[in-house]
């Protein structure tokens, strides 16, 4: 008697496991079940940054270009004269030397490369720039990164550049 109520024990449990797993399939087919709870789900992604415009940098600026290291932490000077469009951009320095920039929009930023010219900081040496421009606090931010003729470590400077508009 014993093994016949521990088959139908058995058994009583295996109908009732049974029953509970089609209960969920079912439920889980049904297009009329209750939607699963999301407020658990991620966040959605933050919008992206507004498009920079031209027309928002456009005027004369006071830049600085610092290096990020190095023995020389001295800030070389300049007049950033910035266009509605690409064109016309161009980097003044107190020397007199006029430096062309071709620059482009990506998302925030701008984005400028100027030719190769004669350094302000080594002399006697060429170089060219590469760099992003954004605004920040009503000020010109960003990184340029120059690129001497020179061989060897010292070829290539870090800078933080910052600028405040002129009236």
């Amino acid at each position: 008697m014993r093994i016949i109520s521990r088959v139908a024990m058995v058994c009583s449990a295996g109908l009732l496991v049974a029953g509970c797993t089609k209960s969920d399939q079912g439920a889980k087919g049904d297009s009329t079940a209750a939607p699963a709870d999301t407020s658990a789900a991620a966040a959605p992604a933050p919008a992206p940054a507004p498009a920079m415009s031209l027309a928002d940098m456009a005027g004369k600026w006071q830049m600085e270009a610092k290096p990020d290291s190095g023995k020389d932490m001295s800030a070389t000077k300049y007049v950033l004269t910035a266009t509605a469009d690409t064109t016309g951009w161009m980097i003044t320095f107190p020397s007199g030397l006029k430096v062309p920039l071709q620059v482009s929009v990506s998302g925030d930023s701008v984005i400028e490369r100027t030719g190769t010219f004669s350094s302000q900081r080594r002399k006697g040496v060429k170089v060219m720039t590469e760099g992003s421009l954004k605004m920040q606090g009503g000020k010109l931010v960003g990184t340029t990164i120059a690129h001497y003729s020179k061989p060897g470590p010292d070829s290539v400077l870090h800078l933080h550049v910052e600028g405040t508009k002129m009236p």
